[in-house]
């Protein structure tokens, strides 16, 4: 019988989102499954040991973000999601896959500084994820979900903020954000 490919999704306000995509990923590579990870925020400008992490397990990290959105023009952005945007749905397509992580996805969705339905459009994102390849798994990260998505998805983990270091004033650590 072949394997039924589930739909798990990590959102919240809380830390944690991309770690448990990642502790997935870990086990996915453990178990011999074909893995693509893709970042929709994240720069490659910059380095993340979780990058490093994952190239080392044979596993490359795309990001093909440019970073926050108050960095960079909203069409400089613009441009980097569209790009990642045809990426994504060409993974999305790929019956080789058989996880594919779409980290910081919810994020790009629910960008409102400028306009993005035309260059990352929520029902292809929803038709695309619906027509993936029927044993793919796919894991979706990032804060604010869209509802439409949180409705078909095999699994909903929220990530709740209860107490964070940045709020004494300690900035992101090297080796535990990045």
């Amino acid at each position: 019988m072949a394997r039924q490919g589930l739909f798990l999704m990590y959102t919240g306000d809380g830390k944690g989102k991309t770690t448990a995509s990642l502790g997935v990923t870990l086990r996915a590579v453990g178990r011999g499954l074909n893995v693509r990870y893709m970042q929709f925020i994240k720069s490659p400008e910059r380095t993340y040991g979780e990058a490093l992490a994952l190239r080392k397990l044979g596993v490359e990290m795309e990001q093909m973000g440019i970073g926050f959105t108050w960095t960079k023009t909203p069409e400089e952005h613009r441009h980097a999601l569209q790009l990642a945007w045809t990426k994504a749905k060409e993974a999305l397509e790929d019956p080789t896959i058989d996880l594919l992580v779409l980290d910081e996805l919810n994020n790009a969705l629910s960008i409102t500084k400028f306009p993005i339905d035309d260059v990352l459009p929520l029902q292809e994102v929803i038709e695309a994820i619906q027509n993936r390849p029927k044993t793919m798994h796919l894991v979706v990260t990032g804060r604010s979900a869209k509802q439409e998505l949180v409705q078909f998805a095999d699994l909903v983990s929220t990530i709740d903020a209860t107490k964070h270091y940045y709020d004494e004033g300690i900035p992101a650590v090297k080796g535990l954000e990045f």
